[in-house]
């Protein structure tokens, strides 16, 4: 334990002297800053901002931030592009050993642009290693058709090549192999631990506040630990620090409403600010769907969801920035005769981004607390409940060296887990842990020649555990031409929480959260079990070709090994400290080890040229597990997914878009019930007579997960038309059908009623939203 420590202050120690440190003095010029948009003073992000007539420049990153160094002393002309903005440009004189700062406003353009200017994005595709890695930002996320009237993230990440939602109902996401648990969501650096809500079709996020999204699909570099699967970055917007705006809309699936604007307002020539942004939005359905889709169930639709989600910003005049922000997130849903299953989940924090005065180095911190609870009641079963709640914080360094860029910090995170369930033996599964992980990470991205090369190493220590992590990463790309880009990414990973599910569910509803055990069985197929920890490793290659100006194709080839994960013991029969002698492990631990593995072919094609946005996406996948006795596929595996996309707009100012989007997925395994019988209790032990008591309804089951359900499939429409009242006041109508064709998709089956649930139905939906 003390060489852990040891090791662990050594590279704390490192970090905050390297951080803190100034650059040597050097023959080379540097200069940096932040491009906003003059209007509302918000980052523009990832645009271009280089030296006219050489080979100098840098994306801004999510905060706007931008840094150029390495450069010969000497006068220059700056220039930044964005599409939709005019072109600005500055003359800048440049020292020897100096760092200019630079705030730099964008006015939007007056002229409406004919063309979709690219540029910017296949710049960033050369610059970056993007292996497995999807930016998501409002504008992709609005060019879906919007089911509800309201786009939103979790309807367009359907669309994505590897991602698997299990339909209308349940609101679960499966990242290439990997469960929900496996999967970290982050909102402004804060952990959430459910970002979808029962109804598939709407997460917890509005999209009018989301700046970014970056989904990491598998890869992942050195920045990001704790999980084994993939990761979603999601970053809001500051507010408005010019003006007071807002949005408010409502349709026949729920309402919305944003406000933001200045505490105190920049000036025209910068200097200090402050700002907020407030949103809530809910839905309605139980009640509207009485008056609007009687037809679907009279007794109404059981969905109810209410997110609210502020957001305070302090600026200082040289772009440094504080964020407070806080979020409370429920749903709930009554399948009547069925299940009752809700969730409630709160939190807040702080961030920051610091621009030291002499130093060409961004320092960014994160420190968030939130908690999750969730309860599944179901007519014939106990009630299962889990909850979590714990903080997170953590220092990140970014050096900017020429084009290369070197990135490293630390983390710390604690929190609580809770949880009740009882299998189907009737054993009951109780855990109450606190867990504690500390991590320190480097990496660095290499520019040589045609090359990228990107290490990163992560070192991650769970005290519950006492167990050290040590995981090496690494990406590259080669840009074989200026139209095709070769690459590659690999890790090693590790994660201590684990999910709380029945994998006897038909269709599961109920994930709860446990901290890893470490009392886990002595060995595993015949082998004994060395580490605690669920670890995997992955690999993806891929290729990247511009087609023509305006097409882009991408294949990825992944593979991840699930090298050991825990799982609950379905077959427990035996409480651990009253079991017979010599009873084995599979009978009596609460928990088992497992291995498995993902391994599929993604494929995307996009084409995006003036009115028209196509989008098509194909997965073949693999999803396996062993437990020690048998191969087995999880209720998540699907071995083809397809969607197609497609949107167009009209008008000579664009006011009107049409839009499709079409969904196939082949079904997924379920374990089948075979037959039932009387199970026998002997509540009163040796005296108990079986002729007279009362047994409970048994169930026999079928073999593990050999069944499938059948092939889903939707297609949903939309139609959109924008009315502009005035300069800042825009009134928008969504018409939307989704299902068009009326599919009878299944989402749930109760093994003793047989009541079926399904995925809905055809539902025409209109919303208005007015933007002010």
């Amino acid at each position: 334990m003390k060489k852990y420590l040891t090791h662990l202050t050594a590279i704390a120690l490192f970090i905050i002297v390297s951080g803190i440190t100034n650059q040597a003095v050097s023959q080379t010029a540097s200069i940096r800053g932040f491009v906003y948009e003059k209007e509302s003073g918000e980052p523009i992000i990832f645009t271009n901002v280089y030296l006219y007539k050489t080979t100098y420049g840098a994306a801004t990153d999510v905060n706007g931030y931008f840094a150029i160094t390495k450069i010969p002393p000497g006068k220059y002309t700056l220039l930044v592009t964005y599409m939709g903005y005019d072109t600005l440009t500055k003359e800048v004189d440049l020292k020897a050993g100096t760092i200019q700062d630079e705030i730099l406003n964008l006015e939007k353009s007056s002229v409406m642009l004919q063309t979709v200017n690219v540029s910017a994005e296949r710049q960033a595709a050369r610059t970056e290693t993007r292996t497995s890695i999807v930016k998501v930002t409002p504008l992709e996320i609005r060019q879906i058709p919007s089911v509800g009237g309201q786009p939103d993230i979790a309807q367009y990440l359907q669309i994505l090549p590897g991602v698997i939602f299990t339909g209308d109902q349940g609101g679960q996401l499966y990242i290439r192999g990997g469960s929900p648990i496996q999967n970290k969501v982050l909102l402004d650096g804060m952990v959430i631990y459910n970002p979808f809500h029962s109804i598939g079709m709407f997460s917890v996020f509005d999209t009018d506040i989301l700046r970014n999204a970056d989904i990491y699909t598998g890869g992942f570099n050195a920045e990001h630990g704790g999980r084994i699967s993939s990761v979603m970055d999601i970053t809001t917007r500051d507010g408005n620090k010019k003006k007071y705006s807002g949005k408010i809309g409502a349709s026949t699936f729920g309402a919305k409403a944003m406000i933001e604007g200045p505490i105190k307002k920049q000036s025209d020539d910068g200097g200090g600010s402050s700002s907020f942004v407030l949103s809530v939005k809910n839905s309605y359905l139980e009640q509207s769907s009485k008056v609007f889709y009687e037809y679907v169930d009279k007794d109404g639709l059981p969905f109810n969801f209410l997110d609210l989600y502020g957001k305070v910003s302090i600026n200082a005049a040289n772009g440094s920035k504080v964020n407070l922000f806080g979020f409370n997130f429920t749903d709930q849903v009554n399948y009547k005769d069925i299940s009752n299953y809700s969730w409630d989940a709160a939190g807040g924090g702080a961030n920051f981004v610091v621009i030291p005065g002499s130093s060409p180095v961004l320092m960014e911190g994160i420190l968030a607390y939130s908690s999750y609870k969730m309860t599944l009641e179901e007519e014939f079963t106990r009630p299962r409940t889990s909850s979590i709640n714990g903080f997170n914080a953590g220092l990140n360094f970014t050096y900017f060296i020429g084009k290369d860029e070197m990135k490293y910090g630390l983390e710390l995170n604690g929190f609580k887990t809770n949880f009740q369930f009882s299998n189907s033996v009737g054993q009951k599964i109780q855990q109450e842990e606190n867990t504690t992980e500390i991590a320190g990470y480097f990496k660095y991205k290499l520019t040589k020649g045609k090359f990228l090369i990107e290490p990163g190493l992560r070192l991650q220590w769970y005290a519950s555990l006492s167990d050290v992590s040590l995981e090496p990463r690494f990406a590259m790309k080669y840009n074989a031409s200026k139209a095709t880009r070769l690459k590659l990414a690999a890790g090693f990973y590790s994660q201590n929480l684990i999910s709380a599910r029945s994998d006897r569910d038909v269709v599961n509803l109920f994930y709860g959260f446990l901290s890893g055990p470490d009392n886990l069985p002595e060995e595993f197929d015949g082998k004994e079990i060395k580490d605690k920890l669920q670890k995997a490793q992955h690999i993806i290659v891929g290729i990247e070709q511009d087609v023509t100006q305006y097409i882009t194709v991408n294949l990825e080839v992944y593979y991840k090994n699930f090298s050991q994960l825990t799982n609950l013991n379905r077959n427990k029969i035996y409480d651990e400290n009253t079991a017979p002698p010599d009873t084995p492990d599979e009978q009596k631990k609460d928990f088992i080890v497992e291995t498995g593995y993902a391994d599929g072919i993604d494929f995307s094609l996009k084409y995006d040229y003036n009115r028209l946005y196509l989008w098509a996406a194909y997965s073949f996948a693999f999803v396996e597990r062993y437990d020690g006795d048998s191969w087995y596929y999880p209720h998540y595996d699907r071995r083809h997914n397809v969607n197609f996309l497609a949107s167009y707009t009209m008008g000579d100012r664009r006011e009107w878009e049409v839009g499709m989007r079409w969904n196939f997925g082949t079904g997924f395994p379920f374990t089948q019930t075979q037959g039932y019988f009387e199970k026998l209790l002997f509540s009163g032990g040796i005296n108990a007579n079986y002729l007279t008591e009362n047994g409970d309804l048994g169930i026999q089951y079928a073999e593990l997960n050999g069944g499938r359900l059948p092939t889903y499939h939707r297609m949903d429409f939309n139609v959109k038309r924008k009315f502009f009242l005035s300069e800042n006041t825009l009134l928008e109508a969504d018409l939307s059908v989704s299902n068009v064709y009326d599919r009878n998709n299944v989402f749930y089956v109760n093994r003793v009623t047989n009541s079926v649930v399904y995925q809905l139905p055809i539902m025409p939906s209109l919303g208005l939203s007015l933007s002010f």
